[in-house]
């Protein structure tokens, strides 16, 4: 088998969406099953809505998706540069030479003269297409003569180069998802290859770096399925081997018709970026998947199920196993629909999964000044009692707080339904019973507690709720004697004493 090599050529024209994350995972997935290669190459011949900072963004997203390439822009640059910014000087010569085999055309058609032909076509209900039926007629060198081409060229008349199409071909493809497509070339129009700025369009560019650098297959979205054709007759023209094609399915919105956008996100209140995004223009900052807690490996394990699966019941992959697991032929034709809830759901597992090491060190940065003087030890036993019930990091806060600091507040609810008339007194029988206990387990503190209450008679309810909205605030948290025990017993002296003279 030849030499596996993919790439991920995104446009830096802003931040990376979900999609393309998806994109370069699946490009990524693919090489390391094949011990290939994945490599990163920008696409930024359009200038006119290059983003500054995009690049940037694009190379910290797939380092924080755990996504590395072995070749990039100022990385391993074996066939650089990666940049097509960078390789402008290369283009022109393909396409004279396409030129020059009567399989490109020079068209000196003004953009005036094109409107007109359009407005005529829309008064007369047609469309005006530049293809195999009108191209004979019109402003461009297959029906100037040679004198009046180079006259134009000396000139210096502004052209673009376009694609000469060929006419009555049936052209067979094979893509790695759809499997065989077929397309007229009757149907196809002549595409533009090189522009009057001197750089080439996305096609000429995209084919030529692409055989330069030696890639055996182009793992893309849907979205670039209708310039398949051009693609397939650019390679036979050149007389290049074509690599194969796969063109990932598109990731939908989760309520109505089409494509995910940012609006969507917007709308519904969930990040379709990867990390957050500032935009220069206005300041406007877009949320990211990081920012708003989620693991990369959740993140990720989320977008691999978007389009593909592996057959079976099983969901919860680390990178490692989507390589292994991962096969185009498990790839999807339809489109996948986002679902905010089970990116959640997702996010939630591996909470419960990821090692707890990892999940301390997250909580300690985000609630540092909340946890300072408790041992990494003591946190590591607080988190695991709760974390089984929080989706983010963040939620381990409001799910653990009262370990680590006295309540200095009470469910108001619980407070009118739980403390009564002689409460405080029971909680005091409490406090004397608890001063007694001198192995302040959680089974001792429960035996012990118990014991007290079947001998006084007055039940489960009036002592246990109270005693926990003393404790932890609220009617909230694990088992109750666990939390005390790990409070420790003068702690619990003081809360229940603190809860009293606040119910006073």
């Amino acid at each position: 088998m030849e030499k596996v090599r993919v790439r991920f050529a995104p446009s830096p024209t802003g931040p990376l969406h979900i999609g393309g994350v998806r994109t370069a995972l699946f490009n990524y997935l693919f090489a390391k099953k094949h011990n290939g290669d994945f490599i990163l190459r920008i696409e930024d011949t359009d200038q006119t809505r290059f983003v500054e900072n995009a690049e940037g963004y694009i190379k910290d997203a797939l380092a924080w998706c755990g996504i590395p390439y072995n070749e990039g822009p100022d990385k391993n640059e074996k066939y650089g540069p990666y940049r097509q910014s960078e390789r402008k000087h290369i283009y022109k010569k393909y396409a004279d030479a396409l030129v020059a085999s009567g399989q490109a055309y020079y068209a000196f058609d003004t953009s005036e003269e094109l409107n007109a032909l359009r407005s005529t076509a829309e008064a007369e209900k047609t469309v005006f297409v530049y293809n195999n039926k009108t191209r004979d007629t019109l402003n461009n060198s297959l029906q100037l003569s040679k004198e009046a081409i180079e006259k134009k060229l000396d000139t210096g008349e502004k052209y673009v180069i376009r694609f000469k199409t060929p006419k009555n071909q049936k052209l067979i493809m094979d893509d790695m998802i759809r499997g065989e497509i077929v397309v007229d070339t009757n149907t196809l129009d002549d595409k533009i290859l090189f522009k009057s700025d001197g750089l080439p369009t996305y096609h000429l560019a995209n084919i030529v770096d692409d055989h330069l650098m030696e890639i055996s297959h182009v793992i893309r979205g849907e979205e670039w399925l209708p310039s398949l054709p051009l693609h397939t007759l650019l390679y036979e023209a050149l007389g290049w081997i074509t690599p194969k094609f796969a063109h990932l399915p598109l990731i939908l919105k989760p309520v109505g018709k089409g494509k995910l956008s940012k609006r969507d996100g917007d709308k519904l209140g969930f990040p379709v970026f990867p990390l957050n995004y500032t935009n220069k223009q206005n300041n406007e900052v877009s949320r990211g998947y990081r920012e708003d807690g989620f693991f990369s490996e959740a993140f990720i394990n989320m977008l691999a199920f978007l389009g593909w699966n592996p057959g079976n019941e099983k969901e919860i992959f680390s990178l490692e196993e989507l390589t292994k697991e991962f096969s185009l032929e498990r790839v999807s034709k339809s489109g996948a629909k986002f679902s905010p809830e089970k990116t959640n759901w997702f996010n939630q597992q591996y909470m419960q999964c990821l090692p707890l090491e990892k999940i301390v060190n997250e909580f300690k940065l985000q609630f540092e000044k909340n946890v300072a003087g408790h041992t990494d030890d003591y946190i590591s036993k607080v988190i695991g009692t709760v974390r089984e019930r929080a989706v983010f990091t963040k939620d381990l806060w409001s799910l653990s707080h009262y370990y680590f600091k006295n309540p200095s507040s009470y469910d108001e609810k619980a407070v009118r339904k739980q403390w009564k008339e002689n409460t405080s007194e029971l909680m005091e029988s409490i406090v004397n019973l608890l001063m007694e206990i001198k192995e302040f387990k959680s089974a001792n503190i429960e035996e012990k507690t118990k014991e007290y209450i079947n001998s006084t008679g007055f039940g489960f309810g009036k002592i246990m709720q109270p005693l926990r909205l003393s404790i932890v605030g609220a009617m909230q948290g694990p088992h109750l004697f666990d939390i005390m025990e790990m409070v420790g017993k003068d702690n619990c002296i003081l809360r229940i004493q603190n809860a009293i003279d606040k119910m006073k």
